[in-house]
């Protein structure tokens, strides 16, 4: 059987792709290895899909640090807002939530998946699920097939790879379409586990000692050999049995991968800042009134408020301090030391969990190597790239699937559009 445009993995990217394709009157064929479609956007969210944000492009482009510069072209032809747009006219209505993320009013995830598929099925585009895709043949310097795991093949005038990178395998993101791209001559740059939980063998994670504790709103900085920050976020952050995790985390952990590398070295510091809107002379001064004012008040009843209690008794010991000492036999020393220890509790990690634990997939097909506003491979005429399996990489937060779903509409977009321009290979 013949197909103008073959989409691989039912993805955000690979959804959005089948639909920019049969909106160009193609005849699609979209083929994913799982039994249903969509599996990622169902649970993106917590599972009511974030499925944009609506900052500025500038800002959502600062927010993806892996290449994301490559998709300035790719929004002057469809950007967050035409995403907007896109769902509205689906029937989703969005609603936005803190730092721009957009989310359905339904909040359900599966509404969005359904409106997309629903969307399929209006454009007429053929779907195979539990349809492993075996390889893409190519004839010289063209697309000619692809070709299933059951022996089929199917002959086609463009294909687009939509497979994902390797995190969160279960939704079939398992880096199948690697080989695929160097088939046909592309570069596959270093792949690496972006927004995961970063590791640490400290001891106090070892004994669990803060394991549980959330800390808000803190500034937690990723830090050179030389003790220089390489990079820091202001957001929240949780201590667990095997290290550190939440927002703060997931957003710094991409550089101590950089980092380890880059320096060759096996432990990287980082730094928290429990109190990133004083300085350390501000806490100083505030424990200094605190203690004039009441006397007798023992220390950890004084400061209970600058902190959460677990987190203030821990830098208490560390520093040697008697939480139980009161203020008038509190030394500036002791305030001196406990004030800095706010501002500077460092500690050494020792990697992140693996790439398949992983929200996100450093790495991919080299950007270098596709058109910036249409997704299509340099080296192969029909074969495009959408979504994660390029080397693209943002924060949680909407930024991923708004990449997925702007190259994803591209990448059919213009299969389409040269899907009609060419004749079938024999």
């Amino acid at each position: 059987m013949k197909y103008d445009v073959i989409v691989i993995g039912g993805g955000p990217s690979g959804l959005m792709a089948a639909i920019a394709a049969g909106e160009q009157k193609a005849r699609v064929l979209l083929i994913d290895k799982g039994d249903k479609l969509g599996r990622k956007l169902a649970i993106s969210g917590g599972g009511r899909c974030n499925v944009t944000n609506r900052l500025p492009v500038d800002e959502i482009i600062k927010h993806i640090p892996g290449n994301g510069r490559f998709l300035y072209s790719a929004f002057s032809e469809f950007n967050n807002e035409d995403i907007i747009k896109f769902f509205e006219k689906l029937g989703i209505q969005l609603k936005e939530e803190d730092h721009g993320r957009m989310f359905p009013v339904t909040d359900k995830a599966q509404s969005v998946v359904d409106a997309l598929l629903n969307k399929l099925k209006d454009l007429k585009v053929h779907i195979k699920t539990n349809t492993p895709v075996e390889t893409i043949d190519y004839d010289a310097d063209h697309v000619q097939s692809v070709r299933l795991k059951n022996g089929e093949s199917y002959q086609t005038k463009s294909v687009i790879i939509a497979v994902g990178g390797k995190s969160v395998p279960h939704t079939g993101s398992t880096g199948d379409g690697y080989a695929w791209a160097k088939k046909a001559g592309h570069t596959i740059t270093e792949l690496f586990p972006t927004e995961v939980p970063i590791t640490s063998d400290e001891p106090f994670i070892q004994k669990k000692e803060l394991q549980g504790l959330s800390l808000r709103d803190v500034s937690l900085s990723v830090l050179n050999p030389k003790g220089k920050v390489i990079k820091t976020h202001t957001m929240d952050m949780i201590f667990t049995h095997f290290g550190i995790s939440g927002p703060a985390v997931l957003r710094c952990s991409q550089y101590v991968v950089k980092a380890m590398k880059k320096f060759k070295v096996n432990r990287i510091t980082m730094n928290i800042d429990a109190l990133p809107n004083m300085n350390e002379e501000a806490i100083f001064q505030y424990v200094l009134k605190e203690a004039k004012q009441e006397p007798k008040k023992a220390l950890k009843n004084l400061l209970k408020s600058l902190l959460p209690e677990r987190y203030l008794l821990f830098l208490l010991e560390k520093n040697e301090i008697d939480p139980l000492v009161t203020s008038s036999n509190l030394s500036n020393e002791s305030i001196r030391a406990f004030a800095k220890a706010c501002k500077q509790f460092q500690f050494q990690v020792n990697g992140t969990l693996s790439i398949d634990k992983a929200f996100v997939t450093g790495g991919g097909v080299s950007v270098k190597e596709i058109h910036p506003k249409e997704m299509a491979s340099k080296f192969m005429d029909g074969l495009y790239f959408c979504g994660e399996i390029l080397d693209i990489h943002g924060y949680t937060g909407g930024y991923n699937i708004t990449s997925a779903l702007v190259t994803g509409r591209l990448a059919g977009l213009n299969a389409g559009k040269y899907s009609q321009k060419v004749k079938y290979t024999v």
